[in-house]
């Protein structure tokens, strides 16, 4: 019988590993603070997007970033005791904004993100919750039809059509046959075919993780506080107790860095804080997930109603939500849906983990026996937490993966 793979974090990427690495024979123990797929995994978008491989990076973002800031919505902001950070954590942001670095950024999310929607499908069959990823488009609304045609031949969609992305721009009235519920704020939309969303990302992680759990694996609560190296693996330290292993997977998330910090990695890691609302009996049903291409934003119907996700709120991780985000993103709603119903929206916050230049690290540690990563997946988790866990089985059970590792490798900083 092989070693258990002790993974730390029981979001959507630790389970999906869970699930690749049980589908291959290993043995797995999860260990989590919370219920599995309860933290940041619970609150995003739901757009499962093969075509979502553009990093955050790319030429000329700079010129955008004061007016994210100065704007009354205020997409991008950055709390006052986190400048010191944030600056030289920009700065690398910045530099990967190159055509050149945007399209290798670009070819390594591709591998990550393509099969997202296959592999969904793959770990849902059997549960009796198939239904919670659904096909439909992607649609990136614009406020102004010369912007979205101005858009359609930046370097971002260039690299979606070079890939083979369905994709059209369409206007107002088309829009509107597409997705009734809209308002008159946008003017234009570019549609993003061969996609899918999930209705419930937070039930999606339960039902997951009730397979992990039906194919052996072991699932513990307890708040990881240590990780030191012994003679023959690991030793986790837990608020609850402690656990020995000879191979351990790090996918805490925001929390990573924190964590391998005392091994001696200085992993320039960001806890990027996002905002959601979700609006119960809403009025109004989408029948795709749209983004704001203005105000950064996603609108999707949830199980739970619409929910209007977005925000880019740089901070400590373990800060308070900013209650000023609720009023934004249901002003926000309102304006491009104008029969939503936000009397009974509930607010959430989360964190998603970003690295510079938009990718994870995955793979083997290159420098501890035994210890392998898999975080980082900013604002793509979701899309890339199932091919993820692909990669790390392949690794753990010594099949090496037919991708560009380097990319993902924790030396590239």
């Amino acid at each position: 019988m092989s070693e258990t793979v002790t993974i730390l974090g029981a979001g959507i990427v630790g389970i999906c590993s869970a699930l690749s690495l049980l589908e291959r024979g290993q043995r797995v123990r999860l260990i989590d603070r919370g219920d599995p797929g309860q933290e940041t995994s619970l609150g995003n978008a739901g757009v499962v997007s093969p075509w979502s491989i553009i990093p955050q990076s790319t030429p000329g973002l700079w010129r955008s970033i004061p007016g994210m800031i100065l704007s009354r919505n205020k997409p991008l902001s950055v709390r006052a005791g986190t400048w010191p950070r944030m600056i030289p954590w920009g700065l690398r942001l910045l530099a990967q904004g190159t055509e050149a670095r945007t399209r290798r950024a670009a070819e390594a999310m591709d591998h990550l993100c393509a099969p997202s929607i296959d592999l969904y499908h793959r770990h849902l069959a059997g549960t009796g919750h198939e239904g919670l990823i659904r096909d439909s488009h992607y649609i990136h609304a614009f406020r102004d039809e010369a912007a979205a045609r101005d858009a359609f031949d930046s370097l971002g969609y260039r690299i979606r059509a070079e890939k083979g992305a369905p994709m059209e721009v369409i206007d107002h009235a088309a829009l509107k046959r597409m997705e009734p519920a809209i308002g008159p704020a946008y003017r234009a939309a570019i549609t993003i075919g061969a996609q899918a969303r999930c209705t419930n990302p937070g039930r999606m992680g339960q039902v997951l993780a009730q397979k992990a759990r039906s194919m052996g694996a072991e699932i513990i609560r307890d708040e990881v506080q240590a990780l030191t190296e012994t003679e023959t693996g690991w030793h986790i330290t837990g608020q609850a107790q402690s656990y020995d292993a000879a191979q351990v997977v790090i996918a805490m998330g925001a929390w990573s860095a924190a964590l391998l910090r005392p091994l001696g990695y200085r992993l320039p890691l960001m806890a990027e804080r996002g905002y959601h609302i979700e609006c119960e009996n809403p009025g109004v049903s989408l029948e795709n997930s749209i983004m704001d291409m203005d105000g950064k934003f996603v609108a999707s119907s949830m199980e739970g109603g619409v929910r209007i996700a977005g925000q880019a709120e740089f901070g400590p991780a373990e800060a308070p939500p900013d209650p000023r985000r609720k009023g934004i993103l249901a002003r926000q709603a309102r304006e491009v849906f104008p029969d939503l119903n936000v009397a009974q929206a509930r607010f959430w916050m989360g964190r998603r983990p970003s690295f510079p230049d938009s990718l994870p690290v995955l793979g083997p540690s290159g420098r501890h026996k035994g210890l392998y990563f898999c975080f980082g997946h900013s604002h793509y988790g979701l899309m890339m937490a199932p091919k993820s866990g692909e990669v790390l089985a392949d690794h753990l059970t010594g099949t090496r993966p037919n991708l560009p590792l380097a990319a993902y490798s924790a030396s590239r900083f």
